[in-house]
């Protein structure tokens, strides 16, 4: 599982290519935050999370998460809406070009996508996890 690290998250950013992803990432990163309110924390080593919570499944399965977040891949920016259980269908008809995963939002050009429809996206999805778990600040 991925862990937090300590490394700069405004050094990780300012060193993400190509230029246009790099872009998109500080975009994000003032998004989230203006979100959330926290700090971002630099998740192993190319994930910027915000908050974090601890879970334990009835496998007896713990650990910790980072509560919403993104990473800045290649091929595309990958939005992390946790824990993945509700259905965001509404939302996500308005948001603009997008692929989904579990617990992923798979982004291109991030100027495709609406910024505010985006916004809601987080907040739902912190919304929904705080049903499941207790959120911590980052």
């Amino acid at each position: 599982m991925t862990q937090p690290s300590e490394a700069s998250v405004a050094d990780f950013l300012a060193g993400v290519e190509p230029p246009r992803r790099r872009e998109d990432a500080l975009v994000l990163d003032r998004l989230f935050r203006e979100v959330t309110g926290w700090t971002p924390v630099l998740w192993g080593s190319s994930i910027v999370g915000y908050g974090r919570y601890a879970y334990t499944y009835a496998s007896g399965h713990s650990g910790q998460s980072l509560a919403t977040g993104f990473a800045p891949r290649k091929a595309n920016m990958v939005v992390y809406i946790m824990p993945g259980y509700a259905d965001f269908g509404a939302i996500l008809s308005r948001l603009g070009p997008h692929r989904l995963g579990k617990s992923c939002l798979y982004l291109g050009a991030l100027s495709k996508v609406d910024p505010a429809v985006l916004a809601e996206l987080i907040r739902a999805g912190l919304d929904d996890l705080a049903g499941h778990w207790p959120i911590e600040p980052s």
